[in-house]
This record gives C-alpha cells, sequence and structure tokens, in this order.
C-alpha cells in the first residue's frame, strides 16, 4: 500500500452508483476526500436517475459484488464500512456474509428504502433480510422519518421516542433524521448502544432540489469517515450534520 494511502484511514462505501452524482457511491467518494479518510467502493447497482427521478436500476451479478469487496479486504484495512442502496434480498445477504467474515470495524448503515425522488427501492422482503442479516453487524443505522416507518411497518411519531424504539428492536445505535420534518428547527435523535440519546437540532437550509438530492448519503458517510478517524460516536454524528449543514 502506497504511504500516502495508508496515513489515512480506510472507508469502504457498497451500494448503487448514481448517475448525476449527488448520491450514492459518488457522494461517499467525495465526502471521505474532503474528511481526509481514503475511499474505496463495491458497486451493488447501477442507476440512471437525477434529482427529479430514478428511471432505471441494473444490480450487478453476486459474483462481480462478491469479487468487488473480496479484493478490497484482501488489500486495504478498512476502518468503516459504509453502505447505501443494496437492490434486494440477495445483494444484502450476500454483503452481510462477507462482512461478517472479513470486516472487524465499525459499520454504518444507511437504509436507502426510496429515494428522494418517491421510487420504493427495497421491497418488503429485502426490508426484513436488512433487519435480521445486516442489522445485526451495524454500529449504527441512520433512517430518516420514511425509512423509520419501513422499517417498523407502520407509520412512527417524529419524536426521540421512535428512536430509542427502533434502537431496542434492531439492538444497535439510530440516528433518526429530521430532514423531513416541519418548522424552521429540525431535530436528529441519536440513540446510542446503551441507549442513552442526544438531540441535534439545526436550522432548515434554504436548500434547492440539487442541495438535497443525496444528503441521507452525504452525512451517514461524513458520520463513517469521523469514525474513521477514531470519534466517538455522538461527536462523529454532531461533526458530520455540522458539516453537513455547511
Amino acid at each position: 500500500m502506497s504511504a500516502s494511502v495508508s496515513s489515512r484511514p480506510v472507508c469502504l462505501t457498497i451500494g448503487g452508483s448514481d448517475s448525476c452524482g449527488g448520491a450514492g457511491i459518488q457522494a461517499d467518494l467525495r465526502v471521505f476526500e474532503a474528511l481526509d479518510v481514503y475511499g474505496c467502493s463495491a458497486i451493488t447497482g447501477l442507476t440512471a436517475q437525477n434529482p427529479l427521478a430514478v428511471t432505471r436500476i441494473e444490480a450487478v451479478s453476486l459474483a462481480q459484488l462478491d469479487a468487488e469487496i473480496h479484493a478490497i479486504f484482501d488489500y486495504y484495512d478498512v476502518a468503516v464500512v459504509k453502505t447505501g442502496m443494496l437492490v434486494d434480498a440477495e445483494h444484502i445477504a450476500l454483503v452481510s456474509a462477507l462482512l461478517s467474515q472479513r470486516h472487524r470495524g465499525a459499520v454504518v448503515i444507511d437504509p436507502v428504502i426510496v429515494s428522494s425522488s418517491g421510487r420504493t427501492l427495497l421491497d418488503t422482503g429485502a426490508i426484513d433480510t436488512l433487519i435480521n442479516a445486516l442489522v445485526p453487524l451495524a454500529t449504527l443505522i441512520t433512517p430518516n422519518f420514511d425509512e423509520a416507518d419501513a422499517l417498523f411497518g407502520k407509520r412512527c411519531d417524529r419524536s426521540e421516542a421512535t428512536a430509542r424504539a427502533l434502537a431496542d428492536k434492531l439492538n444497535c445505535a439510530v440516528l433518526l433524521t429530521g430532514g423531513h420534518g416541519e418548522g424552521e428547527q429540525l431535530t436528529d435523535h441519536l440513540c446510542d448502544g446503551d441507549g442513552v440519546l442526544y438531540e441535534f437540532e439545526h436550522a432548515r437550509q434554504a436548500w434547492n432540489r440539487d442541495q438535497c438530492h443525496g444528503t441521507g448519503c452525504r452525512l451517514a458517510s461524513a458520520i463513517s469517515a469521523n469514525l474513521a478517524h477514531g470519534n466517538p460516536l455522538p461527536q462523529a454524528v454532531e461533526t458530520a450534520i455540522t458539516y453537513l449543514q455547511h
């Protein structure tokens, strides 16, 4: 490994390629570079999309994804893995099995269930596989309100009680992001692995559609980068929220 790589912690993002570059693998790698970690990627699927719509998704073969992940772990000492769009139950099962075998660091799950343009990206069976196979490996999962509803299978309160209940259900730390909330002040609720609650308030930004596209991806990848630098979870989350706001 080159000196320039070995001097920085390594983060691996496993997710979809965004053709417009605002979300997915492309956004994650930009955040990793900005926060001084070395970014690697394993692509689960190719998307044709822009901030208005996802028009096509083509999953990579399971053999290809398997080879991508093995190639990274065969060479790099991966500090943190961040997952995004995982396509379907079969791809989730493969990722879960490989991380269980090869990875001993933190895992940050961005549960990409519905795109910001409204397209469903995981069906019910895949959500069950996510919960039962991948979430047990997680350090943190970062659902927005809609994703929390999907994980619970019902509409939930937009409150810290939901963050705690979801952490209890999933047995891992949960950051319930408030970007889909109402009002000029938004709140992200973190329930850590010990059940301790933290609130992070921030002003609603006057972002346009392009700026809003991929915010969940960028937040989860910023948290991953901060964890790779050794920050404790609450600090990693708070610093990532501040980074995203700016």
